[in-house]
């Protein structure tokens, strides 16, 4: 059974300003589909998804959407209506062909899976995190069969980004996301797509989560490598067989020089594909001081607008120690940091600060000294030459560490991208000498690639280390302790993301405001039929079931049929299609589980 498509691309061609972001892509995207689209910065990947949305055209190529599938995005920024209430958001994005009840009901449905404790509340009163949870509610509204997500868990603290999670775990809609949150597409994904050059196809697409991505990944890449060795034997012997040249121009000798020019040719394509996996080369500086105590806070409080942000905080850092900081948005990171570094006094508590102790901050501002110099200046203020760790290096070298061009250095810092800014203001880190690191979100506009360099220099890095973040993924790999700032004043410290989860769900769970129940229609004329719509819509689902598990077990039986047992696409085939189909009966069975329970509600009151 081959899965169903809704939308592909044929060959397509896109470019910006003379720079090509992909070309010749062809791939489709199929129901069930849970799809990642990773990538390193600049390949395309916000480009693809507005081509997909409608919202940009091609150069060339086609762009193919089955009939009738409906398609919604959701963009990096959640732009609202002046003075708009939630509810009113909901309203215009709920189609308005549906019957009052309908409209009630969905509105309802939407209020308890985002958790909105009131509809009337003004968008623009509410913080960033709430705001994209609006954005996500609107695309729920619309009930489309694609959904088209940028960077979701923008904004979003842990509890949001759990509530997201949970959320597409159960989705009845395929969707495409971008992300550079790894724990957060291990979770949520059954498809990685990797929009890189360094593919013979311009992607590299891995039916399973990011795990399974990461180890086909290397597999490719390694024997992209290794054809690459073996071309190169090959073209060698054939070059030195053109430079003695065939005596006789016979059909067959012209027939082996055509073919050695075109593996000369698929040797150069293979070289530039495998040299294209430049990575930044980040690594700081540590004074290599061995006090015990770099740093020590006891006690430490503080209330901010007459809300207790944290109480009798406790921190010491050493060397070699690194501590990951999370809370919810507003429960105080960024006032903890600005305390520990002596811009801001607790209400009480101390802090103890070793001699002479360095500390160095990456702000999560991303602000540039000044906007108008240019990458060379704000790079090497002092001339053409950086000193780093006691040697000199030059700018274009020092520039090239950072993935930056030398035709880059004489453009003005204000033109360069988010990723590209944090690796300018990680790059002047770098020249400093610290002992204790403090980065606050760090992960904002980097690329997964840098990402997994910067892991690698925070694990090496011998200092103390304060690490901000969202990021599970960054924050298990490096951090030997998590301090939760839970919003209320309680400060909790964990071992790994994995038990701070679990405790967020308990405590989300236990604290969860109650919600307005489900407002049954007016009359009982329209109650009876809303009734009637329900048993109907239960009676179906119980049919589809039944098909389902028809399908599946029909799947089952041609699987495990010994005519295909030595077919591996047949095989695959199958089991990729049983994978879909479970899918979707899963799907079938919580929506007939929560009709069932209306039903009952309803029929009981």
């Amino acid at each position: 059974m081959t899965p169903i498509v809704l939308i592909s691309t044929q060959n397509i061609y896109k470019s910006y300003s003379n720079t090509d972001l992909f070309q010749d892509l062809s791939t489709n995207f199929h129901v069930g589909e849970r799809t990642g689209l990773v990538g390193p910065n600049g390949a395309g990947k916000s480009s693809l998804l507005k081509i997909l949305a409608g919202m940009e055209s091609v150069d060339q190529g086609e762009i193919s959407i089955a009939g009738n599938t409906r398609i919604a995005y959701l963009p990096q920024i959640d732009v609202f209506e002046a003075d708009i209430t939630i509810r009113q958001v909901l309203l215009q994005a709920i189609p308005d062909h549906l019957e009052e009840w309908e409209i009630q009901k969905r509105l309802n449905e939407i209020q308890e899976q985002v958790g909105f404790p009131d509809l009337g509340s003004k968008v623009n009163k509410l913080s960033g995190g709430w705001k994209k949870r609006v954005s996500i509610a609107t695309i729920l509204a619309r009930d489309c069969d694609l959904i088209l997500l940028d960077e979701p868990t923008n904004h979003l603290d842990l509890a949001g980004i759990l509530w997201l999670e949970d959320l597409l775990k159960v989705a009845t809609f395929a969707f495409i996301l971008i992300s550079h949150d790894r724990l957060f597409l291990e979770n949520t994904c059954n498809n990685i797509m990797d929009l890189d050059r360094r593919y013979k196809q311009g992607y590299l697409k891995v039916r399973g989560n990011y795990s399974q991505f990461i180890q086909d990944r290397e597999k490719y890449l390694s024997e992209q490598q290794a054809e690459e060795m073996s071309l190169s034997n090959k073209v060698r012997r054939e070059i030195e067989w053109l430079r003695h040249g065939p005596k006789a121009r016979t059909t067959k000798a012209q027939y082996r020089i055509d073919k050695a020019h075109d593996m000369i040719s698929n040797l150069s394509d293979l070289q530039q594909r495998n040299n294209l996996s430049d990575e930044a080369d980040i690594r700081f500086t540590s004074s290599e001081r061995r006090s015990k105590k770099l740093l020590f806070a006891r006690g430490l409080t503080k209330s901010r607008g007459g809300k207790l942000l944290f109480k009798d905080l406790e921190i010491l850092l050493s060397p070699g120690m690194k501590t990951g900081i999370m809370g919810a948005n507003g429960s105080g990171k960024s006032t903890l940091i600005e305390i520990l570094r002596g811009q801001l006094e607790p209400d009480a508590g101390e802090i103890e600060l070793g001699h002479a102790v360095r500390i160095i901050t990456l702000d999560q501002s991303r602000k540039l000294p000044d906007e108008n110099l240019s990458l060379r200046r704000v790079l090497a203020p002092d001339g053409d030459t950086v000193i780093y760790q006691g040697n000199p290096i030059h700018i274009s070298a020092w520039a090239k560490r950072f993935l930056f061009k030398s035709d880059q250095l004489d453009l003005p810092v204000a033109q360069l991208s988010g990723g590209e800014r944090a690796r300018v203001l990680l790059a002047n880190l770098m020249l400093k000498t610290a002992d204790i690191l403090i980065l606050d979100e760090p992960t904002n506009d980097l690329d997964i690639p840098t990402l997994e360099v910067l892991e690698d220099s925070l694990t090496e890095f011998e200092g103390s280390l304060l690490l901000i973040t969202h990021d599970r993924f960054l924050m298990d790999r490096v951090c030997d302790q998590i301090l939760y700032l839970a919003g209320d004043g309680s400060v909790k410290l964990f071992a790994d993301s994995y038990q701070l989860s679990n405790f967020e769900k308990s405590r989300v769970k236990n604290t969860k405001a109650t919600l307005p129940r489900a407002v049954s229609p007016s009359s009982h004329k329209q109650r009876h039929e809303h009734l009637k719509n329900l048993r109907r819509e239960f009676s179906k689902l119980e049919r589809d079931i039944e098909k389902a598990e028809a399908r599946v077990s029909d799947l089952e039986g041609k699987l495990n049929h010994p005519e295909h047992a030595r077919n591996p696409a047949k095989l695959a085939e199958f089991s990729q299609a049983i994978e879909l189909v479970n899918t979707e009966l899963e799907n079938l069975l919580g929506r007939w589980e929560s009709t069932g329970s209306e039903i009952a509600e309803m029929e009981s009151s």
